[in-house]
């Protein structure tokens, strides 16, 4: 028989004393640091919304982790992540195992430690978890060299500590088939049977050696995995910044605390001013209201949750728009500072107060990087633990609009004509119904009640009642409103802006002030009306007074216009007859989509006019924002290229004649790209579209 290496003769009683010392140092560091994560997150602002529909958000939150629904947008690594995932719990009992083989390397779970059921489910889910690593490590290393520097979603993430959660799970993995094989081998198993159905090659392997050889390095091995396992509690509990592994645990807690209790991302409406845990009110604030997020401590504890739960997995930087033009923005980069920032200085129980926003050598978060995001979403949509990026960005907003009174330039004219002339041109009030004067068929303007023969309240907004190309819009579905016989009436002079420029730039007290002043209006108009019926084309009108004036207790049915004509085309008010020949390709506006998941009544309506929609790669809910949303249609874009040039470039690659847009500010962004690249592509609204098949030219 062959000398029997010193490490294979190595005193079993010390090999399981290191290994259980080592467990109690792991599980008391691990338990420590999370409670003193719990506490650093405890410390955040109350937000006591997190807590209602309990049963809905459990119900969500099961759905989202066992099937995966986010993370099967990129379908490979969604696969890979949830073999992983089970196995993460599921090789819990092997890990239970190696303790007992320490003493004894005939050692098994009582009960189910030798029923073939759990042999071959933990066999299987041993090998799927090292193939769907295997798969994951493939993917990063892909992506590394085939998308280098900016281009990769990886770029900016703590590259080596996933390195390290990676080959931590493939070494647990290897340790697991390993096991089995020399469990096999001890058994004395000569030929393949269900117990070892999975693990029969290492079986193999191990049978040539002697009893004694097997059981030492059962015992090795055990004790191998015991290391690598209880190494990695200690690595983490050491870095309560690592993402990547702490999601593991505070994954489900984000995805159960998200702001809607149901599969709803949070976007759409953004969340009341809180401060305290209440609704700051602005007519008679406290002295010591938050306005905003100025430092760590400014943070709502589900804030904080969201910047601990992230994985650095890039999948927002992947769909970002400011990213992929060259401006400092990555949604996950921002999220990854604000972490790092708030969870400094760990063990008080307060985060710390330095500043968050401003100086980009001193502070977590540039101005740059603040003011280029066009709040269009697709970070949010994208991120497969539900962060919510865009209410944390308007939050920093907020400070430093209201407390700190630094914004970019252009944003202090756009707040002068709010304030002075109730839409952001600064054109003149008298002239918000002057396009009335330019159609031939009567439009009733709603002076006080509205009359009990007009169905719905048509709400034309300020770009589509001041700039030149959304008027064409307005006149286009006024039209057809004429023709299928709805009853509609305008307000005219008495409409103001609808408050959504000045809220997602931050200047929430501008759009209190706007938006009471127009619940005020409908509250007038529609009166004693039960439902309150109102058609708008711009999808930020749309969101705006449908779905962030609920918060003032007011609410309306709003449609947008291309669900209504939608609707009239389905119940025959409106007939289509002439095919368009011209290719077009069709741009979905983030408020509409994203924000509102309205993909399907546009391209319905541009189909039932005969037109055949060519699609660009980034289409629906991974379309690619216009520029405009956020506030960014008033401020300059000094910063990497523009990005409506950047959707411009997709639209024209595809060869198209004609971009349809369901949005003022989409075709004022793309218009402008196209006269930019000198493009002869015409840019038109859907209802246009549908007006030239239903009223042929002559």
């Amino acid at each position: 028989m062959r000398e029997i290496p010193y490490l294979l003769t190595y005193p079993k009683p010390v090999l399981a004393l290191i290994a259980y010392l080592l467990t109690v140092v792991a599980v008391g560091i691990f338990g420590f640091r999370s409670y003193q994560l719990f506490k650093k997150i405890s410390a955040g602002q109350a937000d006591p919304s997190r807590f209602l529909n309990k049963r809905k958000r459990f119900t969500n939150m099961l759905r989202e982790v066992l099937t995966h629904t986010k993370m099967l947008n990129f379908t490979g690594t969604g696969i890979a992540h949830w073999f992983v995932m089970v196995g993460f719990v599921s090789l819990l009992g092997t890990l239970v195992t190696a303790y007992g083989q320490l003493i004894n390397p005939d050692f098994a779970l009582p009960i189910i430690g030798h029923f073939i059921g759990y042999e071959l489910f933990a066999e299987l889910i041993a090998w799927l978890t090292g193939i769907g690593i295997v798969t994951l490590i493939a993917i990063r290393q892909v992506t590394r060299f085939k998308k280098p520097a900016r281009s990769s979603r990886f770029y900016g993430s703590g590259n080596k500590k996933a390195y390290y959660v990676e080959a931590t799970i493939l070494a647990v993995v290897f340790c697991v088939i390993a096991l089995r094989g020399l469990e096999g081998a001890l058994a004395g198993v000569t030929s393949w049977n269900w117990h070892y159905a999975l693990s029969y090659p290492a079986v193999v392997a191990f049978n040539s050696l002697s009893t004694n050889q097997i059981e030492n390095l059962i015992q090795i091995m055990a004790f191998t995995k015991i290391f690598i396992s209880m190494l990695w509690f200690i690595v983490i509990g050491l870095n309560l910044t690592m993402g990547v592994a702490w999601h593991r645990f505070l994954a489900f807690f984000n995805l159960f605390f998200k702001r809607n209790p149901t599969s709803e991302n949070a976007l759409g409406p953004l969340p009341e001013m809180m401060s305290h845990g209440a609704p700051i009110n602005f007519e008679d604030p406290k002295e010591d209201d938050v306005f905003g997020i100025g430092t760590a401590a400014d943070i709502s504890w589900k804030g904080l949750l969201d910047m601990s739960t992230c994985t650095e997995c890039g999948r927002c930087q992947s769909q970002c728009p400011a990213w992929h033009t060259e401006k400092p923005l990555s949604p996950k980069l921002l999220i990854m500072a604000m972490r790092d920032h708030a969870l400094a200085k760990l063990p008080a129980d307060k985060p710390i107060e330095a500043k968050i926003v401003g100086n980009a050598h001193e502070n977590a978060i540039s101005l740059d990087v603040l003011w280029s995001c066009t709040t269009c979403g697709a970070c949010v949509e994208e991120c497969p633990v539900d962060i919510e990026h865009v209410d944390h960005i308007v939050n920093m907003r907020r400070f430093q609009v209201l407390v700190e009174s630094e914004f970019p330039t252009e944003l202090g004219n756009t707040f002068r004509n709010l304030e002075k002339a109730g839409n952001p041109w600064g054109a003149n009030r008298a002239d918000r119904d002057a396009w009335i004067s330019e159609v031939d068929f009567p439009i009733t303007k709603i002076e006080s009640v509205i009359p009990e023969d007009v169905e719905y309240l048509f709400w034309v907004g300020c770009a589509g009642a001041y700039e030149e190309r959304a008027k064409k819009t307005t006149k286009a579905v006024a039209e057809l409103l004429y023709m299928s016989g709805v009853k509609f009436g305008v307000l005219g002079k008495r409409e103001t802006c609808s408050g959504d420029p000045a809220r997602r730039s931050g200047n929430e007290f501008l759009y209190q002030i706007l938006s009471r002043e127009n619940i005020e209006t409908l509250q007038e108009t529609f009166g004693t009306r039960g439902v309150k019926k109102v058609v708008v084309t711009c999808p930020h009108c749309f969101t705006t007074i449908g779905r962030d004036y609920k918060q003032q207790g007011f609410e309306l049915q709003m449609v947008h216009h291309t669900q209504l004509l939608n609707q009239l085309v389905k119940e025959g008010r409106l007939k289509p007859v002439a095919k368009s020949e011209k290719k077009l390709t069709y741009h979905d506006p983030c408020y509409l989509g994203r924000h509102n998941q309205i993909y399907q009544p546009p391209r319905e309506l541009l189909e039932s006019a005969g037109i055949e929609i060519t699609e660009m790669p980034r289409n629906q809910e991974r379309s690619f924002c216009c520029g405009a949303g956020g506030g960014r249609m008033w401020m300059e874009e000094k910063i990497g290229t523009r990005i409506n040039l950047n959707r411009v470039d997709e639209a024209i690659a595809t060869g198209a004649e004609e971009v349809a847009v369901g949005c003022p500010f989409c075709r004022v962004m793309v218009s402008d790209g196209m006269v930019a690249r000198e493009s002869s592509v015409e840019v038109l609204d859907v209802a246009q579209a549908l007006l030239r098949s239903v009223k042929p030219q002559a």
